[in-house]
């Protein structure tokens, strides 16, 4: 198993105890991790084809109610509430979704392919090359779309959110859109040219899509940083992607309107 992997992992169990010492999971929970099992066996112990897909349609069905919350069993506390992180800011809540984060510790068990193995010089390189421009495409476009503004700050609720923002959102996301979507798409369009790059465009569209709800500027936005995301996991694999994506929030978070001008 790859360092990628095993990282991966340790991370999402490391989240997954906290949450049962601190009572944020309760009996429900075993119905979703059982059809989750179900769907990794198919997807991994099984050749035919027609069982394979079964497998990647539950997973996608599962996946999509954990992204809805609407899976009963994992109570999400509320870690921020309401709070206006700079006196422009609309108010801002921050729960802490255990329900998400699933997603990608399936991906992590049941698709090792989505671990592409490189150096650690490699993907910190790409790292450093791919967040200066994709951080500069969406803040500019966000300050031109009126949705944000400079202000430098770091509030005492900084610190759980940066760790929220890794471990339960960033992580996820990449290991969903980058490593699966993206993973899968650039597997299935192989014969056609330029597949690596329609994979790139295709999954940064789904990615805009799945933000379609805050409106179509986040949409937009979303999309736009997933072409930034996509290239970085293409080039630097899952930890250039993360590192982008986590980088990235994390500028969003710290020197601009967070999350964003009350309107």
């Amino acid at each position: 198993m790859s360092v990628q992997r095993w990282t991966a992992l340790f991370l999402l169990s490391l989240g997954y105890c906290l949450a049962l010492i601190y009572g944020q999971l309760s009996v429900p929970v075993v119905v979703t991790f059982g059809l989750l099992i179900m769907a990794a066996i198919c997807v991994s112990h099984f050749q035919h084809r027609a069982v394979r897909l079964f497998g990647h349609a539950l997973f996608i069905a599962i996946a999509a109610g954990l992204t809805s919350h609407w899976w009963p069993g994992f109570l999400s506390a509320r870690a921020i509430a309401g709070v206006r992180l700079s006196p422009e800011a609309a108010p801002y809540s921050m729960y802490l979704n255990l329900d998400k984060p699933l997603i990608g510790y399936w991906i992590a068990i049941a698709c090792p392919w989505v671990f592409i193995a490189l150096s650690p010089r490699r993907w910190l390189g790409v790292t450093l090359i791919a967040l200066p421009f994709t951080a500069a495409a969406c803040l500019s476009t966000a300050l031109l779309l009126g949705l944000v503004g400079w202000s430098a700050k770091w509030p005492e609720q900084a610190e759980i959110w940066a760790v929220n923002n890794l471990l339960l959102v960033t992580l996820t996301e990449e290991l969903l859109f980058r490593g699966y979507l993206q993973g899968s798409l650039k597997r299935w369009l192989q014969p056609l040219p330029y597949h690596d790059a329609l994979a790139i465009v295709m999954a940064s569209a789904l990615f805009g899509l799945a933000h379609i709800g805050a409106g179509w500027e986040w949409a937009l936005l979303a999309g736009i940083a997933g072409v930034g995301y996509g290239i970085a996991y293409r080039l630097g694999g899952l930890p250039a992607a993360v590192l982008t994506h986590f980088g990235l929030n994390l500028l969003h978070f710290s020197l601009f309107t967070y999350p964003m001008f009350d309107r």
